[in-house]
């Protein structure tokens, strides 16, 4: 496998890859065959696993842990290690899905609300002709399901899995499931069926490239402004982690 080079934010690892990169990863664990799990880390992320230890230990376990964020950006040439670029979930997806169609691997969606799985793979094999994608299912993360939803996956004999149950919840349910599952990529991807279903708009590219996604969604769906405070959070402490290693930096060179 390809060694790959990480950084940590707020103790949270984070790697440097860009998205040509990690596409290329995934095909190498497809190659593999063994499970391995991808994790998509943003500013939530990295604010989640400063109070949740077994999400901490979730992200840190990944095989692969994609820098999902504006935030994330930032925050790495404020830190002094600087990652190349921002690699998303919901942006991923449709690559995946495009290199898929040509390789031949076979997808399963899991989760998001009932019918929007079904409607993101009709679009998704509209736009990449002979995708194959052998498996759509609700369901949900209640540990009463685990059983029946990994039957569903194991019997479907996916090359990469994609779980919607939004975070943590998708990336404790995949850590937990990961080896009785047995796909080569296990990716939790957020909202990205509600996107490509047209179920939820996407911000304008603009604020996406802004970092103002956040602010489109806050727009459209205020009942999240408590996960949203994560945001003010993560930039302060983020700051404050910088000018304490300028800091000791500084100490040092005396």
């Amino acid at each position: 496998m390809t060694a790959v080079d990480s950084v940590r934010i707020l103790g949270v690892r984070v790697d440097d890859v860009t998205v040509d990169q990690a596409l290329r990863i995934m095909e190498g664990y497809v190659a593999d065959g063994r499970p391995h799990h991808v994790v998509t880390v943003n500013p939530e992320f990295v604010m989640q696993a400063q109070r949740d230890a077994r999400f901490r230990v979730v992200l840190d376990e990944a095989d692969l842990a994609l820098p999902d964020g504006v935030g994330l950006i930032w925050a790495s040439r404020v830190l002094g290690r600087p990652l190349r670029e921002r690699v998303t979930g919901s942006d991923g997806l449709p690559r995946i899905a495009r290199r898929s169609a040509e390789q031949g691997y076979r997808l399963f969606l899991l989760g998001a609300a009932p019918g929007v799985a079904e409607r993101a793979a009709e679009i998704l094999r509209r736009e990449n002709p002979g995708l194959r994608i052998v498996g759509t299912y609700p369901g949900s993360p209640d540990p009463a399901e685990e059983d029946d939803l990994v039957a569903r996956v194991v019997e479907a004999r996916p090359d990469c899995l994609f779980v919607a149950y939004g975070a943590p919840r998708q990336d404790l349910w995949i850590h937990r499931n990961l080896h009785r599952l047995g796909v080569p990529v296990c990716m939790g991807v957020g909202g990205a069926f509600d996107y490509i279903a047209g179920v939820a708009p996407r911000a304008p590219e603009w604020m996406r490239d802004r970092g103002l996604e956040w602010l489109y969604r806050l727009a459209r769906q205020p009942w999240r402004w408590r996960r949203m405070l994560a945001l003010p959070q993560f930039v302060l402490r983020v700051l404050w982690e910088g000018r304490r290693q300028r800091t000791t930096a500084d100490r040092k060179r005396e």
